[in-house]
């Protein structure tokens, strides 16, 4: 039941019949920002005045007089230049609310016309133990998965991944040179985890030593250039003291540019060689990795032969990776198990290995490939560079494999849309998949890269370990869970013993409360932006956190347990028309409203890809609910109509908060 959308309907009709164009204006009727302005303004009368030659405040009166609103909505008011304030009838209000009450859908409507979404979202390499970033893929793609399908449409979620790369080429190279057995024996997946970082580690070094010494005379180019600079500055500047003309103001603006451009050109150099010192000094520091790094100059080139021996069907390597990949696997999972994630479909870039190799051919025979120095690539009219789909070396990339994958989703599903969620660090490799995909007959299939920024942490750098290593996503669902435990407990021992939790209770209390805050935070972010990590703010008791938004499911719970109400007796009285919603106060209307927003807040998610609008809608909701019991007793009401009234609000309330939060991938707790 979207109140909006009803509005916009009477509004297209009203505008039609004026020989106007309706849907470029629908979109400038939205929610009021006060409410003394009513719940709903029209804002099309400004930019409609302009294109018909009329004042604007005409042209809502024009407007208005054609409006069919008389059975929902109180006389519309123009205000201002033209603004048209809506207030909804508050019998209407009620009306509605009763309805969704007794809709076990909460009175949202699916969609009227579903489309098939494949939605591809986690792809981890499994040959390393999931990390902090992963959570952002993960929670984004799995609650657009819950939001898409609870509107309607045919969702595949799809984990595609990594199992093929050069991630397994390190861990061979690393199982034959470095395994220690008793480890494997004991762990395998972290023994593995520990070859993969060493390995990693020791080509970093070889690679930092042979490039350091080139890396230090760019820095010191960089200084040469820009101290020359700081003087040619300061020759403009002193002219234009000077001379003070338009031709000496634009050579020191010209020469400020260009020193401003050689300082980031300067940082960039350092951050190069810093890095690749670091890389060296933490192996050179260490007596046991100058051991192993001794006679191993070629160790880039050892673990790339690995990589294609695997790629080219050697035996021995087959071996080992069928070895490695379900240990791999059972320990994606999981992770994935805690954070309640679940997919479709789940093949790996091995799936595509044997479709790659005729998918080159088929493009270059088409003439949609074609060979570039050795290389085969796929060029784009308005791009210099081509998207590489076969190295020289006869290898292939990760575009050849994606757009194998696309092949592969196109025949499989049919879909009408495929999502990518990704970060936005991949956004130029998805244009040029976006823009290849025309050539393979992807026309009328939407490609969206949904992609997000990073985690950060306190310095404003990517989160990582005091060692540089990314954090890994089981110490940080553990450390969540642990902190959220002490909370749990320090609110058990305020209880009197009759409602003090068991163990098990606070177990698993905590762990919905804090893995609950792990996914709230992220998701509470307009996924296009950073963020910085921080467990003191996601479990904070108020504020815009899974952790308040649980507690306000609790508090609502709470007064049916404690005034001993039968909520399906209530609800059924409801819904018999025993009993009729009615919305007294101020607060009640507010609330009431607020439950009827619940569609177009899923609604807006669903059309931009982000599941902040759900967070936003839902924190807004518990504010109402907040305000609400402040201002009306509800076990303590008046009579008991507006009691059973009242309970009827509250009931809703808790329902939508439990839905959102599930459909964000949250689960809720009876008490905290």
């Amino acid at each position: 039941m979207n109140v909006l959308k009803t509005i916009a309907d009477r509004f297209a009709k009203a505008l039609e019949a004026i020989g106007v164009e309706p849907d470029q204006y629908l979109d400038l009727i939205r929610p009021s920002q006060d409410v003394k302005f009513g719940d709903f303004q029209a804002n099309f009368a400004m930019p409609l005045g302009k294109k018909l030659g009329k004042a604007p405040r005409d042209v809502a009166a024009d407007v208005v007089a054609r409006l069919d609103y008389s059975d929902f909505l109180e006389t519309p008011e123009i205000a201002g230049p033209g603004f048209i304030n809506l207030r909804v009838k508050t019998d209407y209000l009620a009306s509605l609310v009763q309805k969704e009450a007794a809709d076990d859908r909460l009175g949202v409507e699916k969609v009227e016309k579903p489309r098939k979404i494949v939605l591809d979202y986690s792809a981890p390499n499994v040959a390393k133990p999931l990390h902090v970033g992963h959570i952002r893929s993960t929670m984004i793609g799995n609650s657009l998965a819950r939001i898409l399908r609870f509107l309607g449409n045919d969702v595949v979620a799809d984990n595609h991944l990594g199992d093929w790369g050069t991630q397994f080429g390190m861990i061979i190279y690393g199982y034959r040179n470095f395994l220690d057995p008793n480890a494997y024996e004991q762990s395998p997946v972290d023994e593995l985890a520990r070859l993969y970082r060493l390995t990693r580690q020791l080509v970093d070094y070889q690679g930092a030593k042979k490039g350091v010494g080139e890396l230090e005379k760019q820095v010191v180019a960089a200084k040469d250039a820009l101290e020359a600079q700081k003087g040619r500055c300061a020759e403009a500047k002193a002219r234009d003291d000077a001379e003070k003309n338009k031709e000496t103001k634009d050579a020191l603006k010209k020469a400020n540019k260009e020193r401003d451009r050689l300082v980031k050109a300067l940082e960039s150099a350092q951050e190069k060689y810093d890095g690749a010192k670091g890389k060296i000094d933490a192996v050179e520091s260490n007596p046991e990795l100058v051991k192993l790094a001794q006679g191993r100059e070629t160790i880039a080139v050892d673990v790339l032969n690995e990589t294609s021996k695997l790629h080219h069907g050697d035996e021995a390597n087959l071996a080992l990776w069928r070895q490695f990949m379900p240990q791999c696997l059972a320990e994606v999972d999981k992770i994935y198990k805690r954070l309640d994630v679940q997919f479709d479909e789940t093949l790996g870039e091995s799936f595509y290995n044997d479709r790659l190799g005729p998918l080159v051919e088929r493009l270059k025979s088409e003439g949609i490939a074609r060979e570039t120095e050795g290389a085969v690539g796929i060029f784009f009219e308005d791009q210099d560079v081509p998207m590489l789909i076969q190295k020289s070396d006869g290898a292939y990339l990760y575009a050849t494999t994606d757009l194998a994958t696309l092949e592969y989703r196109r025949d499989r599903f049919r879909p009408d849309a495929i999502l990518y969620v990704v970060d936005f660090r991949q956004s130029h490799h998805f244009e040029q998949l976006f823009e290849a995909a025309k050539f393979i007959g992807m026309e009328g299939v939407e490609l969206t890269h949904v992609k997000f920024g990073a985690v950060l942490g306190d310095d404003g750098r990517p989160f990582k370990t005091r060692a540089g290593d990314a954090v890994g996503l089981k110490s940080l669902l553990d450390e969540a869970e642990l902190r959220a435990l002490a909370i749990v407990e320090a609110n058990d021992a305020a209880r009197d013993a009759e409602g003090k939790f068991s163990e098990e209770e606070k177990r698993e209390t905590a762990k919905r409360v804090g893995i609950g805050a792990l996914v709230y935070a992220d998701l509470s972010q307009n996924r296009e932006s950073d963020y910085v990590f921080s467990y003191d703010k996601m479990l904070a008791m108020n504020g815009n956190t899974a952790t308040y938004m649980q507690y306000a499911y609790a508090r609502v719970r709470s007064i049916f347990a404690r005034g001993g109400i039968d909520v399906d007796v209530l609800r059924r009285e409801f819904a018999d028309g025993t009993k009729t919603l009615s919305l007294g106060t101020p607060e009640e209307r507010a609330l009431a409203f607020e439950l009827t927003n619940f569609q177009s807040a899923l609604e807006t998610v669903s059309r931009d890809y982000r599941p902040n609008f759900l967070t936003a809608y839902l924190y807004v909701l518990a504010n109402k609910y907040s305000s609400f019991f402040e201002k009306c007793p509800v076990l303590k009401a008046e009579d008991e109509d507006v009691k059973a009234s009242r309970l009827l609000l509250c009931d809703l309330t808790s329902r939508t908060i439990a839905k959102g939060l599930e459909l964000l991938g949250i689960q809720t707790v009876e008490r905290m």
